[in-house]
């Protein structure tokens, strides 16, 4: 139900998620989804990969600031209003969605969701049969 994501602190600068994106590439991570928040002086670069405990350890080597971060992996049908029947049972069972950002995998339609409280998000996904991937589903 939950898979591990990256989330990168990166200063707002030329040249510095460059050097995050070269140091995942030599060692063979492929990034399989990415998104980024920013202010002012930095952002949160928030990556899903195959390889996260690997991709963790190479920044950290590099004294990258990295956090690994459970979050949501609901697998969705690629089709018009899909998402918003997820959101809605989230909003109906009185759990926040932080942040939000999508992909496709296989033709399905991923979100990747931070959500609190996370475990009445576990417990509305299981009562209303919503589908999810693993990290094996990344490989």
């Amino acid at each position: 139900m939950t898979i591990k994501q990256l989330s990168i602190f990166i200063e707002n600068k030329a040249g510095t998620l460059t050097k995050v994106l070269d140091l995942l590439s030599k060692v063979g991570i492929q990034i399989i989804a990415s998104t980024i928040a920013d202010t002012q002086e930095f952002g949160i670069y928030r990556v899903i990969c195959a390889e996260p405990s690997k991709a963790y350890k190479v920044l950290r080597t590099a004294n990258i600031s990295v956090q690994l971060t459970d979050v949501l992996a609901v697998q969705i049908d690629d089709k018009p209003g899909a998402a918003a029947n997820v959101i809605d049972i989230f909003a109906k069972g009185g759990v926040n969605v932080a942040y939000m950002y999508s992909f496709l995998l296989k033709g399905k339609g991923i979100l990747i969701l931070r959500t609190h409280p996370s475990d009445k998000a576990h417990e509305l996904m299981i009562l209303n049969k919503v589908s999810f991937i693993t990290e094996e589903d990344l490989k």
